[in-house]
């Protein structure tokens, strides 16, 4: 979702109304920055700049709050189903369950998990 906001791409209303909400924290995790510094340095993604700056600049500019990896977050991966393969969003998942936080996603897979998602 981050790299869809921060591109301009169409975001479903409801999901963007939930970002723009001055009352809702809106918050970017480690593991998504983590995942587009790798598909930067693979040639998978293309940025305006550096991978790192890129995201640093995007989230202070959309007043984004840091998600780190914690230890909750961790110990929930651990038991977590394999609903979903991709380690990246597999974290997104036990992170949410662990701050009881909702995911913007259009990601059909995370709806086998006890998390919720927006995205309608």
């Amino acid at each position: 979702m981050f790299l869809w906001w921060t591109n301009g791409e169409l975001i479903p209303s409801r999901a963007n109304e939930a970002i723009r909400d001055p009352g809702n924290s809106v918050w970017i995790s480690a593991a998504s920055a983590w995942e587009i510094s790798i598909k930067t340095s693979l040639g998978k993604l293309r940025l305006p700049e550096r991978a790192a700056r890129f995201v640093e600049q995007q989230r202070q500019q959309n007043a984004f709050s840091w998600l780190p990896i914690d230890i909750d977050a961790l110990d929930i991966l651990e038991d977590l189903p394999f609903h979903h393969r991709d380690p990246f969003d597999r974290l997104l998942i036990a992170q949410a369950i662990a701050k009881g936080y909702t995911l913007v996603s259009a990601d059909s897979a995370f709806e086998s998990y006890p998390v919720k998602k927006l995205w309608s």
